[in-house]
């Protein structure tokens, strides 16, 4: 990786989060340069990945996501030499603290359901050294300037991201770029 992922983010601002088989065609038809992969087995990962890098994609695996591994280390490491995956994304610290230690990119991932999640945020985010956030639901202007203010990473709005005026609301909130499995989104 030798651009960083805010300056990928920067050039490519709408990410396709790609959840099954169908989403996998539709990605390869559509513009995203960069995808979230948000499935995938011991089994298939590989070729999954591959399939994309060879369509030229910038991807990141959800680790919390696969079928068949358990939360541990190791499954970063199998992402790093089993794949060609570019980086993961994650709700946990230690996992992001091992792929940064193998040079991948990094996306930090919270789910905002209440404001003890939203104070736990930028303890993590600093734990994590991660080259961004992506925060669940995206669909929360005043939220996102909230984190926006308290982070010194890029955001990334993801969930619930579901039409152009969601897009609008979150960048113009702060938001560096969106994450949806939307395909209408894509088309953005």
């Amino acid at each position: 990786m030798t651009t960083p992922l805010p300056s990928l983010l920067e050039e490519y601002p709408v990410v396709a989060s790609v959840k099954d088989a169908d989403d996998l065609d539709a990605v390869l038809r559509s513009d995203c340069r960069i995808v979230f992969l948000l499935y995938g087995t011991v089994l298939d990962l590989p070729a999954i990945v591959q399939r994309l890098k060879d369509d030229g994609r910038v991807v990141l695996v959800n680790v919390d996501l696969l079928e068949g591994f358990a939360a541990k280390e190791i499954v970063v490491r199998y992402v790093k030499e089993k794949t060609a995956a570019d980086g993961i994304l994650s709700s946990k610290a230690f996992m992001l603290r091992a792929a940064r230690e193998l040079g991948l990119y990094t996306v930090h991932r919270f789910f905002l359901i209440d404001s003890l999640s939203y104070r736990n945020l930028a303890p993590q985010v600093r734990m994590s050294k991660a080259d961004c956030v992506e925060i669940l639901p995206g669909c929360m202007p005043r939220v996102i300037s909230w984190v926006v203010a308290d982070i010194d990473v890029p955001l990334i709005a993801g969930g619930l991201v579901c039409d152009r005026d969601d897009v609008f609301a979150a960048l113009k909130a702060g938001a560096s770029a969106i994450a949806s499995s939307n395909r209408e989104v894509w088309a953005m």
